[in-house]
């Protein structure tokens, strides 16, 4: 079982920053990538950014230029540092690995989320 634990959301005034943090444990052979999506109130879920172990990224075309998605490989570990923040930005934060588990089969796993709220 594997387990991912978000951190670092909160609320914020427009234009400014957060820095969110997600770290996954158990039984993990190898993590090929990693990532955020979102989801506000009466909206679809959205993809934010997505790392591979390489550290290729891409990003929503909402956030380019304004989030940097970053990872730990040693740590299991991704960021997500959010400027310039918008409050279209408000949503519920998820993060997402991809990931072969201690038993040799690939799978994918979602944390519970963070609120991020940004007041204009």
């Amino acid at each position: 079982q594997v387990q991912l634990v978000e951190s670092g959301g909160g609320l914020v005034q427009a234009g400014g920053s957060l820095r969110l943090s997600c770290a996954a444990s158990g039984s993990i052979l190898s993590i090929i990538a990693m990532g955020w999506n979102r989801q506000a109130p009466g909206k679809q879920r959205e993809l934010v950014a997505t790392i591979t172990s390489s550290g290729s990224a891409n990003y929503a075309d909402s956030v380019k230029g304004r989030f940097t998605i970053s990872r730990d490989n040693a740590k299991n570990t991704v960021y997500l540092q959010m400027n310039s923040l918008k409050p279209e930005d408000t949503a519920v934060y998820r993060c997402n690995a991809d990931y072969y588990s201690g038993s040799g089969s690939f799978t994918s796993s979602r944390g519970q989320g963070t609120q991020v709220t940004v007041s204009s």
